[in-house]
C-alpha cells in the first residue's frame, strides 16, 4: 500500500488542476462574505463565466479582476448595480443581471443591504463607500478616500457628514452583533486619526500666534477617547487659529503648567463619559492666572463631549458640536463665524 503512494502523488501531479478558485477564497481575498458574492451573481450578474458541474461556482482570473472593480467602485460610493455594469464592461462582458422590483440601488427604490453592511441610513455616497471598504478591512481604500474627503470638503463637513455617521453605524453594528467588527471600528478609527493629523501640517501665520495665546486642547484625566479633540484641532489649523493639542488623559499637573507657560486664549476640555467630567478641574482652569501684577491673564473655558452633559457649569462654555466650537473660538479671535463648504 505504501508502494502505490509516489506513483499515486505523480500521477495527482500530472492531471491539469481545474482552473478558478473557489468562492470561500476568493471572499477572503476580497474582503466580503459569501453570500455577498452569491447575491451580486443574482442581482446583477457578476458570477463566474464558468461553472465546473453547473452548480459550483469558480472563479478565473478574468471573474477576479472583474470583482475586484466592482470591490474597487463600491468603496467609492458607486451603487452595486452601476458598479456591476461598469466592472463587466471593464473586462468584455455584457451579461447584466436581472435586478430587483422597485429599482434596486438606484436613488428611490428600495435598498437591500448584502451580509456584512453597515447600518449607515440615508447618508452621502462618500459615507456608504467608506463603511464598505471599512468592512472589508481595505485600509488603502479606507486612507484615500479620507484624504480625498478633507481634500474636497473641509474638516468639518468630512467629519460631520462622513466620517463621524460612518463611525456611528460601525459602533451600532458592533453592539448589535455580540462584539464582532471590533477590528473595523480599530481600523476606521486610525486612519480617521491619521488623516487629522495630515490635515494639520499647515500652521497659523506667526502673527496670529503673537497677538493672542492659543486655543489649548486636551482631555481631562483618565480620557482616552480623543478622535474628536483631533477633529477640532485639524479644523482650528484650516482655519489658521493658532492651537496647542496635548492628546489623551492629561494629567491635571501638566495641564496647569501648559496653560500657565502658553497664556491660552481657550482652553477646551474633552470628556466622553461622565465618569471622567470632572468640573472641580474645569473650575480650576478657568482660575488659573499668569502675567505681572495688574495685567494677569486667564483663559476662556470650553467644555467638549458628551461627558459633560447635565453638570452645570457657571461661566464655562459647553459647545454641541464641531461647528459651534469652531464659530465660538472663532469669535474670541474676532474672526468670522467660519462658513462650511458643501
Amino acid at each position: 500500500m505504501g508502494e502505490n503512494q509516489p506513483a499515486q502523488r505523480r500521477e495527482a501531479a500530472a492531471r491539469p488542476v481545474e482552473a478558478g478558485v473557489t468562492t470561500g477564497s476568493l471572499a477572503r481575498r476580497l474582503g466580503v462574505s459569501p453570500t455577498t458574492l452569491r447575491s451580486w451573481d443574482r442581482r446583477y450578474g457578476v458570477g463566474p463565466a464558468v461553472r465546473s458541474d453547473g452548480r459550483h461556482r469558480r472563479w478565473t482570473p478574468q471573474d477576479v479582476a472583474m470583482l475586484e472593480e466592482m470591490c474597487r467602485l463600491t468603496s467609492a460610493g458607486v451603487p452595486p448595480a452601476q458598479a456591476a455594469r461598469t466592472a463587466q464592461e471593464g473586462v468584455g462582458r455584457n451579461r447584466p443581471g436581472p435586478e430587483l422590483p422597485g429599482g434596486g440601488d438606484r436613488p428611490g427604490g428600495h435598498r437591500s443591504q448584502a451580509a456584512g453592511a453597515l447600518p449607515l441610513g440615508d447618508v452621502r455616497q462618500e459615507c456608504r463607500g467608506l463603511a464598505r471598504a471599512a468592512v472589508r478591512l481595505d485600509a488603502p481604500t479606507v486612507g484615500d478616500q479620507l484624504a480625498s474627503l478633507v481634500a474636497r470638503y473641509g474638516v468639518v463637513l468630512a467629519w460631520d457628514e462622513v466620517m463621524v455617521p460612518t463611525l456611528h453605524a460601525v459602533g451600532r453594528k458592533w453592539e448589535s452583533s455580540g462584539d464582532r467588527y471590533v477590528e473595523v471600528e480599530h481600523l476606521l478609527s486610525w486612519h480617521i486619526s491619521r488623516a487629522l493629523h495630515r490635515a494639520t501640517e499647515p500652521v497659523a501665520p506667526e502673527g496670529t500666534r503673537a497677538a493672542a495665546g492659543p486655543v489649548v486642547l486636551a482631555c481631562v484625566p483618565g480620557e482616552q477617547h480623543s478622535l474628536a479633540l483631533e477633529a477640532l484641532h485639524a479644523g482650528l489649523v484650516e482655519l489658521g487659529l493658532p492651537t496647542r493639542m496635548f492628546g489623551a488623559a492629561v494629567p491635571t499637573e501638566a495641564l496647569t503648567a501648559a496653560v500657565r507657560r502658553l497664556g491660552p486664549k481657550a482652553v477646551l476640555l474633552w470628556a466622553q463619559t461622565r465618569s471622567t467630567a470632572d468640573l472641580p478641574l474645569a473650575r480650576h482652569v478657568a482660575d488659573t492666572r499668569w502675567g505681572v501684577k495688574g495685567a494677569r491673564g486667564h483663559p476662556a473655558v470650553l467644555l467638549g463631549g458628551p461627558g459633560w452633559a447635565g453638570r452645570p457649569a457657571r461661566g464655562m462654555l459647553r459647545p454641541p458640536g464641531l461647528r459651534d466650537a469652531l464659530g465660538t473660538l472663532s469669535a474670541l479671535y474676532d474672526r468670522p463665524v467660519p462658513v462650511i463648504r458643501g
